[in-house]
């Protein structure tokens, strides 16, 4: 599970104290202003609002960074795209190079002929969850392969463009797309008949 953004504590203590001289707290008041407000244009006071400071924290990070840590795991693109999202180049790019060192400096790096791909993917809308598996094979001039061998979404489902979309063929690295799309807690890696890489494992 990756760590609460760092960025939204120092955001949250900043509002809860913001002066050394100024008590803590946990609750900030302030007064609304609407631009499309007709009370503010005929002169009248804006409306009151109060907020956690833990919400209004969050709120004001969404803002800048896009959304913070929830507690769901992302893959490494889903989280650049939310960095792009906020206009954060900067952790859009970090986003990215954290994901080919995570990947690339794995102990079991790189894929191997016969090992077998697992990947979960979530319900999604009124599909339901389901897996595949794919296994890694040699292919000319030294590539490798990974074709689909079996998956469990459930019959009667259209299973056009929902199957085998990371099967590829002659690929120097064929687990770098599923490793940035899907992501790294939805893989599981099997060797030698042994577990390699547990995705989600906590």
């Amino acid at each position: 599970m990756r760590r609460t953004d760092p960025r939204l504590q120092i955001i949250t203590e900043t509002l809860r104290k913001p002066l050394p001289e100024v008590a803590p707290a946990d609750l900030i008041t302030g007064q609304h202003v609407s631009r499309f407000d007709p009370a503010v244009n005929v002169g009248e006071a804006p409306a009151p609002w109060s907020m956690q400071v833990d919400m209004l924290a969050r709120h004001v990070f969404t803002a800048l960074y896009g959304r913070p840590d929830t507690g769901e795991q992302q893959s490494p693109l889903a989280q650049a795209e939310d960095a792009k999202r906020a206009r954060d180049l900067g952790a859009e790019i970090a986003a990215l190079q954290q994901g080919h060192t995570d990947l690339t400096s794995a102990p079991w790096y790189p894929a191997r002929p016969g090992d077998l791909v697992h990947v979960h993917y979530e319900q999604a809308g009124q599909c339901p969850a389901f897996g595949e598996t794919y296994l890694i094979a040699a292919a000319a001039d030294g590539f490798l392969s990974m074709q689909l061998l079996c998956d469990t979404l459930p019959d009667g489902e259209d299973r056009h463009g929902m199957v085998g979309c990371y099967a590829v063929e002659d690929d120097p690295d064929p687990l770098m797309e599923l490793w940035f799309e899907a992501g790294p807690h939805r893989l599981t890696l099997v060797r030698d008949g042994r577990p390699v890489h547990i995705g989600g494992a906590r």
